[in-house]
Formats: C-alpha cells, sequence, structure tokens
C-alpha cells in the first residue's frame, strides 16, 4: 500500500488516480496523519439490490383490492399556485 502526501496528491493527482486503478489503495497523508484513500473502482455486483427484490403477496392482494388508488393529479394545483406567485 503506498503512502502520499497531500502536497505530492496535488501535485499529481491524474498519475496516482491511475496508480490506483493498477495497483490498489493509496493512503493521502498531512503532516503524517492519514486523511483520505484513494480506492480502485471495484466491477459492480451486478444487478442493484432493489431490482431483485420481489412483491410479497400481501402487496398482491393489497392492490387487487383497490385500495391502492393513486391520489388526486397535483400537477395543476402546482402550476396555479406557481402562476399566483408570479
Amino acid at each position: 500500500m503506498r503512502t502520499v502526501t497531500i502536497r505530492e496528491l496535488h501535485a499529481k493527482t491524474g498519475e496516482l488516480v491511475r496508480d490506483a486503478s493498477r495497483h490498489g489503495q493509496i493512503l493521502v497523508t498531512d503532516n503524517g496523519r492519514t486523511i483520505a484513500k484513494i480506492l480502485p473502482e471495484t466491477e459492480g455486483t451486478g444487478t442493484p439490490y432493489f431490482a431483485g427484490r420481489k412483491p410479497s403477496k400481501a402487496f398482491f392482494r393489497l392492490d387487487e383490492s383497490g385500495r391502492t388508488g393513486r391520489g388526486p393529479d397535483v400537477t395543476r394545483w402546482i402550476s396555479e399556485d406557481r402562476e399566483d406567485r408570479a
């Protein structure tokens, strides 16, 4: 693991970011104290968490009951309010 000073980071940001992608984590120090890490981007996990979720049976029953109707379309009200302010 490489360590660089904040001054060195300022002078060579692009080079250090590329180094982190090739060689791994780089610690940034200020007056000998670690203040930041430059980490290489890892490959994503693929599917986002919520994309894999499935609605429960209870949700389907509620949805089929018709009690999940949408509220009123407030677009018109917002437009009127904005016109009143102008």
